[in-house]
C-alpha cells in the first residue's frame, strides 16, 4: 500500500481518523492513531467544555482546551496530527489560528464552505506556517466551488480534500431523504470529485489527493474506495470502540449493544440531519419532548437556540462523559457491526490485512490459467 503524500507531508499509512466531537476524539485517540502511522485528529467542536470556566469564558476556554490537547498529543507521538474545525462554530477563526500556531500538520475544515480560510490565515500573519489545509465536502460540486474560489481569489488551492459520504456519522451534508437506500454511493462521489479537481492539479502543478470517508468499516471497503480514485480513507466509527478513544465506556458500549435498526437519523438543532444510536434520550426528542437549557452564547451559527428543543453540544458532551440518559452517541451507518472494545493497533491490523487480502484476491481472480501438457496451472 502506498503512503499518502499531501505536499511535502508523508503519511505512512493512508488512514485518517475522523475528528469526532464533542470530546470523543482528543489527544488520547489522536496520538494512538498517529503512532500507528495514520493521521490522528482532534475535534475542536465545543472542546472548551473540558474547562471549568467554559460557561463564563466560552471563547477563551475553547482556545485553551484546543491548545492543551494539541500539546498533550505532541508529547505522546511524533506522528502526524490534525485538527477538525467546523465552519459552523462561531469562533472557528480563533480556533483555526490556534491550530496553525501550534503547528498542527493538517487542518480539516467542514460543516460549511471554507471560502475565506486563506484570508483568515493571511490577516493573522500565519502564512509562513506549513499546516496543510483540507476542506471536507459531500459532493464534487462543493469541492469545485471551493477550488475555483480559492484559485480566483487567492491564486491558491487546498492541499487535499475529504469527501464524506451519506453513511458517515454525526451531522451530514445531505438531505434526510438521501440518507436511505436511495443514497448516492460513496465511490461515485469520489470519482466525480477526482475529475473535478484534476484541472487544478494541472494548473497549480501539484498532486491533490482525495480522501474518502463515510461507511468505511473493513479492509475491503478501503480497497474498493481506493480503486475508485481515493488516495486515503477517513475512518471514525471503527475507532470509537477502542481503549484509546477519549469517550466514556458507556458511549462505546452503546455501539456494541446497537442493532442495525438502532442506527437512526434525527433532526439536529443546527438544521442538519444527524446519524445517532437510538436510546431513551433520542426517543424522547423524536417524540417531540423538549429539553430546556440556557445558552449564554451561540456556539453554532446555524443553531436557533431560542427554538431548539435541546442543546446539541450539551447532549454530546454528556454522553462522551458517560451520562447517556442526558445525551446520545453520534455514529456511522455501520456502528452496529462493533462487537468488542479493542485497541487502535487492532483496528489498523484488521483494515490493512483486509485490504491486502482483497488486493490479492482481485489479482488472483484476473489471472489466466496456463495449460502445460494438459495440466492447468495458475500463472504467477
Amino acid at each position: 500500500m502506498q503512503s499518502l503524500k499531501i505536499g511535502d507531508l508523508t503519511i505512512k499509512v493512508p488512514i485518517i481518523q475522523g475528528g469526532m466531537g464533542v470530546a470523543v476524539s482528543l489527544s488520547g485517540l489522536a496520538s494512538a492513531v498517529a503512532n500507528e502511522g495514520g493521521v490522528g485528529v482532534i475535534s475542536a467542536a465545543a472542546i472548551g467544555m473540558l474547562e471549568p470556566d467554559y460557561m463564563k469564558h466560552f471563547h477563551l476556554a475553547n482556545k485553551r482546551a484546543l491548545q492543551k490537547e494539541i500539546r498533550k498529543a505532541r508529547h505522546m507521538t511524533d506522528g502526524v496530527l490534525g485538527v477538525n474545525i467546523m465552519m459552523a462554530l462561531t469562533d472557528h477563526e480563533e480556533l483555526i489560528k490556534v491550530a496553525i500556531e501550534e503547528k498542527t500538520d493538517i487542518l480539516f475544515i467542514g460543516a460549511g464552505l471554507p471560502l475565506n480560510i486563506p484570508k483568515i490565515i493571511s490577516e493573522a500573519g500565519l502564512n509562513g506556517h506549513h499546516t496543510k489545509l483540507v476542506p471536507k465536502v459531500s459532493s464534487a460540486k462543493a469541492a469545485g466551488l471551493i477550488f475555483r474560489y480559492w484559485a480566483n481569489k487567492y491564486n491558491n488551492v487546498p492541499d487535499a480534500v475529504v469527501v464524506e459520504g451519506p453513511m458517515a456519522g454525526g451531522h451530514l451534508g445531505f438531505k434526510k431523504e438521501n440518507l436511505g437506500e436511495n443514497r448516492v454511493p460513496l465511490h461515485l462521489i469520489v470519482e466525480e470529485t477526482v475529475a473535478a479537481i484534476q484541472p487544478f492539479e494541472f494548473t497549480f502543478g501539484k498532486s491533490i489527493p482525495v480522501i474518502a470517508g463515510g461507511g468505511i468499516t473493513t479492509g475491503k471497503d478501503m480497497y474498493d474506495i481506493m480503486q475508485a480514485g481515493a488516495s486515503a480513507v477517513k475512518v471514525g466509527t471503527r475507532f470509537v470502540t477502542t481503549h484509546e478513544c477519549d469517550a466514556s465506556l458507556a458511549y462505546k458500549e452503546s455501539y456494541i449493544a446497537a442493532r442495525k435498526e438502532d442506527i437512526v437519523i434525527i433532526e439536529s438543532p443546527v438544521g442538519l440531519p444527524g446519524r445517532v444510536v437510538m436510546n431513551q434520550f433520542v426517543q424522547q426528542i423524536m417524540d417531540g419532548e423538549a429539553k430546556p437549557f440556557k445558552c449564554p452564547w451561540k456556539c453554532l451559527s446555524s443553531c436557533d437556540f431560542r427554538k431548539a428543543p435541546f442543546c446539541i453540544a450539551k447532549a454530546l458532551f454528556n454522553s462522551a462523559r458517560g451520562n447517556m440518559d442526558e445525551g446520545f452517541a453520534f455514529a456511522g451507518a455501520n456502528a452496529h457491526k462493533a462487537t468488542e472494545i479493542n485497541h487502535v493497533s487492532d483496528v489498523f491490523n484488521d483494515l490493512l490485512s483486509g485490504y491486502n487480502y482483497e488486493k490479492l484476491f482481485r489479482q488472483m481472480a484476473t489471472m489466466r490459467p496456463m495449460h502445460l501438457h494438459g495440466t492447468c496451472r495458475i500463472a504467477v
